[in-house]
């Protein structure tokens, strides 16, 4: 697995809410953006990356190989880490209300197990061809599905950035979880919206295709986020697929 991350506060944001962890020797990749005043969303989604980092190292998930097993696995993991934020949020007055999105990619031989709660992203590239894995947890995704509004509404609307799940928001959390078989090649992004908003999709595929490694692939679409303007945090981790990922 070849693997690039980085993360970056932008041009317009005085401190970075964003985080993310490369666990490569288990093969599980997160990103998670933070919201809340003060540096209370900085705590939650470091909080949140780091929680899921232990809960993945003091759990093993050897022999694990059915599909619910895994789903269960990564249920148990947010919840324990969502208990952990909103015990955080109550005892400190400074915390309060803060909560944060997280995705999770985990790989497995020929399988893609994406988990999330709110509007960080997942994408898959094939050929050239990106596909959104994820579903935002938002409100303006919600008026979309429901044919409210049209996609060229949701893009310009007020409320596009207020989300509907969170890690830390509540007491019970709804994770959504995917699964996708890879192939040699495939390139797989998790991303927050202060990338994704600001490169469109074509420029997306544009960097992800470049000849180049994935360390340099995360630089140029930091670059690319900031010259679109950079008006919020930007973090993503990016992973090209191997022969040796899937024998």
């Amino acid at each position: 697995m070849e693997v690039g991350f980085k993360t970056d506060k932008g041009q317009r944001r005085s401190n970075n809410e964003d985080a993310c962890f490369v666990m490569k020797k288990d093969r599980v990749f997160i990103v998670a953006d933070g919201v809340g005043g003060n540096n209370s969303g900085e705590i939650a989604s470091r909080t949140c990356v780091n929680g899921i980092a232990k809960y993945v190292e003091t759990n093993t998930m050897e022999g694990l190989t059915e599909t619910a097993e895994i789903r269960t696995y990564f249920e148990d993991c947010l919840k324990d880490v969502n208990f952990k934020i909103l015990e955080m949020s109550q005892r400190f007055e400074k915390n309060k209300g803060m909560a944060t999105t997280a995705v999770i990619a985990y790989v497995l031989e020929d399988q893609l197990y994406i988990v999330n709660v709110g509007d960080s992203r997942a994408y898959l590239l094939r050929g050239g061809v990106l596909t959104q894995i994820t579903e935002d947890h938002t409100y303006v995704n919600t008026l979309l599905k429901a044919g409210v509004i049209s996609e060229e509404e949701a893009e310009h609307h007020e409320n596009k950035n207020m989300i509907t799940r969170a890690v830390g928001a509540d007491y019970i959390i709804e994770p959504d979880f995917f699964q996708r078989s890879i192939e040699v090649g495939d390139m797989i992004l998790l991303c927050t919206d202060g990338l994704y908003g600001e490169v469109g999709k074509s420029e997306l595929i544009s960097r992800l295709t470049e000849e180049e490694t994935m360390t340099h692939i995360c630089n140029e679409l930091v670059e690319a986020a900031n010259r679109n303007g950079g008006s919020d945090n930007i973090t993503m981790v990016v992973l090209k697929v191997t022969e040796d990922d899937v024998r």
